[in-house]
């Protein structure tokens, strides 16, 4: 019975930390959306090359967290978690 709880809580984190790094395509489809329109812009008006380069990098930086939160999430969730859950249940059988 102790064996398939741990099953139980191993595979569990493992299903966190994969549904958590989902949360990594919003960024890529989000910057690549970003670059494609400030080229775009640039295309249209090549005098505010500076102007949209410095907005579009300050918008790629602030989406790109997203996805490192997502991955510190997901490495939390595999090495740091399912210790504390067994541990947890451990304790509670005791």
């Amino acid at each position: 019975m102790l064996e398939l709880a741990i099953g139980i809580i191993l595979g569990c984190c493992a299903l966190g930390a994969g549904a958590a790094m989902i949360a990594g395509i919003g960024p890529g489809i989000g910057e690549g959306n970003a670059v494609a329109k400030a080229c775009e812009a640039i295309g249209r008006q090549p005098e505010s090359k500076g102007d949209v380069t410095t907005t579009m990098l300050m918008g790629c930086a602030i989406a790109e967290t997203t996805g490192l939160y997502a991955l510190v999430i997901a490495i939390l969730l595999i090495f740091l978690a399912p210790g504390r859950f067994v541990n947890i249940l451990l304790e509670a059988i005791k």
